[in-house]
């Protein structure tokens, strides 16, 4: 961007050209910096953003919490003195006593096929769960960026033209001055321009600090370098309404709910393996006294799951519930979208209107209303009045152009990464 001291603008005070310099001195750091194009933007955001890095370190937590999900339970290792006589005057004897035993065992837990199968499922649909999400994550973050890099390019472009305008109000000034030299105006004629001027100077701040405020937002996504001089456009997605719903049930939101479901689903199945007796193995060596034998065992245990109407079945209901509470939650967050579809599309039409209207009907109109003042008042038969206020009209219609193009283009971006996959797409992120 070009930031233009021109002689029009010389008249101004002191304070207001340090100003100026403050705002070329703040910025010309970034005019050195390489350009960000809306790529590139894209590209920084999915590498630097700290919530992706958070999602991916989730994704590793559960491919990792899934690998001893289907395993058996660690071995138990058990210490013991069996029979150790308390009276007597062989008490706290240990070889004594021919029953004394001093014994130690090894026990393995086997849960049962159901059980351990179940828990492998519900590790499984966790890892498509954290996957998921960050997809979900990402496809904000590409949303976000792409909406703030186009607000900043929009308020880049109607700062191009107010300094466009600069050159022009400074012909205005001097046709004003020469009009005014020539006897054919009064002296108040010359306070039109500076006044002009200073309109320029304050939808210039005002400008400026929007510009700002795009730096500031877009700096969240892509870091230090949101403050780099633009380069190119954004892409304009073609939105069709037909393509948008029937993408509708693939939304990234809608699409949780298939690994939530896998999750549950699980769970279901581990409580209903609840009814199934575990079982476990024990394996004992135990030592006598020297002039005893020593002797070994083995035990079998197995669960008996007597009591399930107390126990296991109300798990089992609490897991149906969730399940259908999850397929309830889906269907209140479809309907949700398929609303807020509705809205945002019935909003990217009308922009769409409204740009072309502006474009092809209010602009030419506020170009032929200042032409047709100008040359009033260069014929003698207009006030200088109207045609200041011609010009203000016609510069506001040209920002607003510009700035209708950047909230269709906004909600476009908004309307395509909700209801498209970008990788599928050709998009190279």
């Amino acid at each position: 961007m070009v930031i233009s001291l021109s002689a029009a603008r010389l008249w101004q005070p002191p304070v207001c050209r340090t100003a100026v310099m403050l705002v070329w001195a703040g910025l010309a750091g970034s005019v050195c910096a390489e350009p960000l194009s809306f790529d590139d933007a894209l590209t920084l955001a999915v590498r630097e953003t700290p919530a992706l890095r958070a999602e991916s370190a989730q994704i590793d937590a559960a491919r990792q919490a899934a690998i001893p999900a289907g395993e058996l339970p660690d071995p138990k290792l058990a210490l013991g003195i069996d029979n150790l006589p308390i009276e007597g005057p062989d008490r706290f004897s240990l070889g004594s006593e021919p029953m004394t035993m001093q014994r130690i065992g090894v026990m393995q837990e086997f849960p049962n096929d159901a059980k351990r199968g179940a828990r492998v499922d519900a590790a499984r649909g966790r890892v498509a769960l954290s996957e998921t999400q960050t997809r979900i994550t990402r496809l904000a973050v590409l949303r976000e960026t792409a909406v703030a890099w186009i607000a900043r390019d929009a308020v880049e472009r109607q700062l191009a033209r107010i300094d466009a305008l600069d050159s022009e109000n400074r012909l205005f000034d001097a046709a004003v001055r020469a009009r005014i030299a020539g006897g054919k105006g009064s002296a108040l004629d010359a306070v039109a321009s500076r006044q002009e001027a200073a309109m320029i100077d304050a939808r210039r701040d005002e400008l400026t600090a929007r510009r700002q405020q795009a730096i500031a937002a877009l700096k969240r996504w892509v870091g230090p370098r949101a403050a780099a001089p633009l380069k190119g456009a954004a892409p304009d997605w073609p939105i069709a309404r037909d393509t948008l719903e029937h993408a509708l049930h693939g939304h990234p939101e809608l699409a949780i709910f298939e690994p939530k479901g896998r999750v549950l689903d699980a769970e279901v199945a581990e409580a209903k393996a609840d009814k199934k007796p575990d079982w476990a193995l024990e394996l004992a060596y135990a030592k006598r006294g020297s002039q005893f034998g020593d002797m070994a065992m083995v035990q079998v245990s197995f669960d008996l799951p007597l009591f399930a109407a107390h126990r296991q079945d109300p798990k089992i209901a609490a897991k149906l519930a969730e399940r259908m509470g999850l397929d309830a939650e889906r269907e209140a967050v479809l309907r949700e979208h398929a609303a807020m579809l509705e809205a945002d599309f019935a909003e990217y039409q009308r922009l769409v209107s409204a740009v072309k209207r502006q474009r092809e009907v209010l602009l030419p109109l506020a170009d032929e209303k200042a032409d047709l003042a100008l040359a009033g008042w260069r014929g003698g038969k207009g006030e200088l009045v109207d045609l200041v206020m011609a010009r203000r009209e016609r510069i506001d219609a040209e920002l607003m152009a510009i700035a209708l193009e950047g909230a269709r283009r906004q909600m476009a971006a908004r309307l395509h990464y909700a209801y498209s996959d970008p990788t599928a797409t050709g998009e190279k992120q």
